[in-house]
């Protein structure tokens, strides 16, 4: 899925616009026993909490495609005839109605996932009458010819908060209150089937997960019975290690320097050319890049084998995952300097009489612990009288 076909499904997850009748879900604690399961009506629910189950629900379809979102494939002989699918498909058919199914998918999501604490499993079906959009993107919503039936799945984790004083408006003072289980943002949660070219499909499921450090492997598993994609921060630190140990004494400051401000440009040519399919960058981008900053042949060779090794034959990445677009950082053992990506050029290393130093140019303002400083040239000669 793409960033737009994400947007035009959170958008239609509203009270007022979506066709959930019903609402679905258990609560377990944190010797992953169920506490409670329910059904709700949304229709007879008060307006206010309706709103934020349904915010609860649209925050599930949030993040960054690539890094919160992630494309989860199921093979051909899975859709033909695996226990997994065949669980999807019949919550979808049933409307999440089926109560043997709906306790199977909770025993899977509390067999395999890994939170601290009380949380909640909230289930819920939609269908969506998808409206037909012209050549000019114009939308015709009285014009459809395709109806989107999936599920939702989010799982928020529940944490009690503290007992403190209240007021009370009927007495006019404040007493002591009561502890409360509150329903945190989603951690985790997928959609099935996938709505890929604003259709209907099968094959695919959109894995959502708000800590791009870990992607909950068991989970995912259990779940779709799919490869486990490394999660974005994985990527990152993958694709650092990847330079150092394949380029060796070659990667220098410059090098790293351009590889960065590449991707950069090509994550902001991106942005403004609004093509809606996501960026990716392949092993031979990379390899361009670093043939340019005069990597020898046997690095970039080294450095395409364990590529492949690294992220798969043939990967691609979202460039988001493996560099920060929005910070350029330098680390010693004692010194961490952040500079601002646009202004990589202001930084420099040199060896000076054997010594290695990082080099800062300072000719605009500079201040130390808030205060402006003044440079003096030390090597300017003393005036003469």
């Amino acid at each position: 899925m793409i960033d737009k076909e994400v947007g035009e499904i959170r958008r239609h997850l509203r009270r007022e616009r979506s066709n959930v009748t019903q609402l679905f879900g258990c609560f377990v604690n944190d010797n992953k026993e169920i506490i409670t399961e329910f059904r709700l009506s949304t229709g007879i629910m008060p307006e206010n909490e309706s709103d934020k189950y349904f915010a609860i629900l649209r925050k599930t379809l949030s993040g960054s495609i690539g890094r919160n979102l992630i494309d989860i494939t199921f093979k051909t002989s899975q859709v033909a005839d695996s226990p997994e699918h065949k669980l999807l498909m019949g919550l979808r058919e049933s409307k999440c109605n089926d109560e043997e199914m709906r306790m199977e998918l909770y025993q899977k999501i509390i067999g395999s996932v890994v939170l601290e604490g009380n949380y909640l499993i909230l289930l819920s079906c939609d269908s969506y009458d998808v409206p037909f959009r012209s050549k000019d993107d114009s939308r015709q919503s009285d014009n459809s010819d395709e109806v989107y039936t999936y599920i939702l799945c989010t799982i928020c984790p529940v944490k009690e908060t503290k007992a403190n004083l209240h007021y009370v408006p009927e007495e006019k003072v404040f007493h002591d209150g009561a502890m409360h289980q509150m329903v945190s943002a989603p951690a985790l949660g997928f959609l099935f089937p996938a709505f890929d070219n604003r259709a209907t499909n099968i094959y695919n499921a959109l894995y959502y997960t708000r800590d791009v450090k870990s992607g909950q492997d068991a989970l995912i598993e259990a779940l779709f019975q799919a490869p486990v994609p490394q999660p974005a921060a994985q990527q990152k630190q993958t694709f650092e290690a990847l330079l150092t140990t394949s380029l060796g004494e070659e990667c220098s400051m410059d090098l790293v320097q351009t590889v960065h401000d590449e991707l950069c440009q090509r994550i902001e040519m991106h942005k403004e050319s609004k093509i809606p399919d996501p960026l990716l960058i392949s092993k031979e981008d990379v390899k361009e890049v670093l043939s340019t900053c005069g990597v020898s042949e046997e690095n970039l060779a080294k450095f395409s084998v364990e590529y492949d090794e690294a992220f798969g034959f043939e990967a691609t990445l979202h460039p988001k995952n493996i560099i920060d677009n929005k910070r350029f950082e330098i680390k010693t053992p004692d010194v961490v300097i952040k500079v601002d990506p646009t202004r990589s050029d202001l930084i420099e290393t040199r060896v000076i009489a054997g010594v290695k130093y990082i080099m800062i140019c300072a000719d605009e303002a500079v201040e130390v612990n808030g205060v402006n400083i003044t440079i003096k040239d030390e090597d300017k000669e003393p005036a003469t009288v």
